[in-house]
């Protein structure tokens, strides 16, 4: 048989294979512009299940394109087993702590300890939290560096997370036995209240060799300015011992110069202009963590809001039921925007 005669003989089985290529490439090129080819910069929460759903959709056409060649069952069967099996191999030779971040990333979904801007530690690290990702978890530190956690370190160990209700802010010192300690007490506490921390106590943590350690304590209910309120009530200590002449430091201490008996190590008074007014620290370090924790509030806030008005547009009629929509196409248009990474391709 010529090859000629053989191309007429095959002709349709030829066309098909075609056009099989041509519409599994088609769908596959869509569902790429569609899911990816305009979102850039999306964070991994939302990234990685549009490209499960791009590889979902290259398997099935994959699939598609195998069971139309013309080759026999048996071939194709083949053809199938061997795709199964490179998936299997993809499935069993990658890394297994990436398999495991991805479960935890489910489960912490799901237990759901800690959402986005809140203050959290775990190990060594503390932070905001600024990202909530599928395989890691981001906070921002004290230094303004963005720490990504893998979400297995997350679930493996202890994660504290500061209430949201009010913060416990707390400051420990030295002070001598010849200082009365009811007098310290009425002093610290005094500080802790100047510093505008709520309910303020003091506890004596240990009865060293050489002196008393004390632990001043406050609610902070404002979470957002821990570090802040921190440095606030260690001035506030400072200045409210000091006003008192007393000295902040054990008896064993010990200077090269000769004091007199009668001296005091307080720093002398002054007092200084105010300066003007600046941004708090926390809105320095903690930026990202503050814009993401913003428009988490926000999505939430427009989700509630558009689901009432859906319910209220099913028993609206007439122009009551357009205006509802008209509302709620808004809402959903806001959503959408805030959904949107910064940059995307024209």
């Amino acid at each position: 048989m010529s090859g000629w005669e053989y191309f007429q003989n095959n002709l349709f089985t030829l066309a098909t294979m075609a056009v099989s290529f041509i519409i599994a490439g088609g769908i596959i090129a869509g569902a790429h512009r569609l899911l990816l080819g305009r979102k850039k910069n999306l964070e991994q929460a939302r990234l990685f299940p549009r490209q499960l759903i791009l590889l979902v959709v290259v398997l099935f056409c994959t699939i598609g394109v195998i069971l139309v060649l013309p080759v026999s069952e048996s071939a194709r069967n083949q053809l199938i087993g061997l795709l199964g099996i490179l998936l299997s191999g993809m499935i069993a030779f990658s890394s297994s702590s990436a398999m495991a971040n991805l479960i935890a990333g489910f489960l912490l979904r799901i237990t759901r300890p800690f959402r986005i801007g809140d203050f959290i530690r775990v190990q060594e690290h503390f932070g905001r939290v600024s990202e909530m990702g599928l395989f890691d978890t981001e906070i921002q530190s004290e230094t303004r560096e963005l720490i990504a956690v893998p979400n297995a370190v997350l679930v493996r160990n202890p994660v504290a997370t500061t209430h949201s209700a009010g913060a416990l802010i707390s400051a420990t010192l030295s002070l001598g036995y010849d200082l009365d300690h009811s007098r310290i007490e009425t002093l610290l506490s005094k500080a802790a209240e100047q510093s505008g921390l709520k309910d303020p106590f003091v506890h004596i943590i240990e009865l060293g060799n050489f002196a008393i350690s004390y632990r001043v304590s406050g609610i902070l209910e404002e979470v957002k300015g821990m570090i802040t309120a921190k440095s606030r009530l260690h001035t506030a200590i400072l200045d409210t011992l000091h006003g008192e002449n007393i000295e902040i430091m054990s008896p064993s201490y010990m200077n090269q110069r000769r004091l007199a008996d009668d001296q005091k190590a307080v720093p002398p008074s002054i007092t200084i202009e105010t300066p003007t007014a600046a941004p708090a620290a926390e809105e320095i370090i903690f930026d990202k963590a503050e814009e993401a924790e913003r428009q988490e509030t926000e999505k939430q806030t427009l989700q509630k809001r558009r689901e009432d008005l859906e319910l209220e547009a099913k028993e609206a009629v007439g122009d009551e039921k357009k205006k509802l929509k008209e509302q709620i196409q808004t809402i959903s248009q806001n959503l959408d925007n805030l959904n949107k990474p910064d940059t995307e391709e024209p």
